[in-house]
């Protein structure tokens, strides 16, 4: 915290969403201290301007790890909301092996030209 916001008691906070891939909407807030993360999602005003988050059906974050809503944040907390994934990452994958073909995806794909197999 800054030698100010330690007089005042305030927080610096960043709540972050992304509707759609490269968008993303950053709001800055100052919340007193002691705040949750429901609090600064309220008080970010995003489930307002997103009907996909008014519906309740995100995931919460903070920092990239997740968060329950009444865990506690400090000074410079970035909180995170997560949409719901489209695709399950393991469907997608056996998806892209299966248009792919065994010998172009997977680990040992691209090997050097006279490299051993499996290196």
């Amino acid at each position: 915290m800054s030698h100010g916001d330690a007089e005042t008691g305030l927080l610096r906070l960043t709540v972050v969403y992304s509707p759609a891939a490269r968008v993303v909407c950053e709001v800055q807030l100052r919340l007193p201290a002691g705040s949750s993360v429901a609090q600064a999602v309220a008080a970010s005003n995003l489930p307002n301007q997103h009907v996909e988050l008014s519906l309740g059906a995100y995931g919460v974050g903070v920092w990239g790890r997740k968060a329950s809503a009444d865990q506690i944040l400090r000074d410079n907390d970035r909180v995170e909301l997560y949409r719901p994934l489209r695709v399950d990452p393991k469907v997608a994958r056996r998806t892209r092996f299966v248009k792919q073909g065994a010998r172009s995806a997977g680990l040992f794909a691209r090997r050097r030209p006279g490299a051993k197999p499996g290196y």
